[in-house]
């Protein structure tokens, strides 16, 4: 991938405060002619520097009332040990993000669900992909977004 510049990063960082942005007010926030602006998304797209654009949701209006991180410690850490987790926990529904990680956890998973019943419920299901030695989860009160992500 190449370095990108800084019109690059002002591209990306008015798309992360608002994907929906017309070309053309995005062209003239920049300072770009809306052609070159296009052009350049384009770039920056089949460049995989945007991984998708996606609508924020707010969660009560799902029904969500709770979301958790759930951290997790295999038993064996093997490539096919660490493969069978990550699909196993990917097909669950209430899992938002995965994360794999270094350190004394494994995994770590956001979780989100309606309320403390349902988190037992995914607490048992992520328990019953095996291979599992620990959990320990934390509740989530507040999110914020901010900076850059990774």
């Amino acid at each position: 991938m190449r370095a990108l510049d800084q019109t690059d990063f002002a591209i990306v960082q008015a798309l992360r405060e608002d994907a929906r942005l017309p070309n053309k007010e995005l062209a003239s926030r920049i300072g770009l002619a809306p052609s070159s602006c296009s052009e350049r998304v384009r770039r920056l797209m089949d460049e995989g520097v945007f991984a998708g654009f996606h609508a924020d949701v707010v969660p009560e209006a799902l029904g969500i009332g709770l979301q958790a991180f759930v951290a997790v410690r295999l038993g064996r850490h093997g490539r096919e040990a660490v493969e069978l987790f990550r699909r196993h926990a990917l097909a669950l529904p209430a899992v938002l993000t995965l994360f794999h990680v270094a350190g004394d956890t494994d995994f770590l998973l956001h979780v989100a669900v309606a309320g403390t019943h349902d988190l037992r419920d995914v607490l048992d299901q992520v328990t019953d992909a095996g291979n599992v030695a620990h959990v320990e989860t934390t509740l989530i009160f507040e999110r914020t977004r901010g900076g850059v992500s990774a």
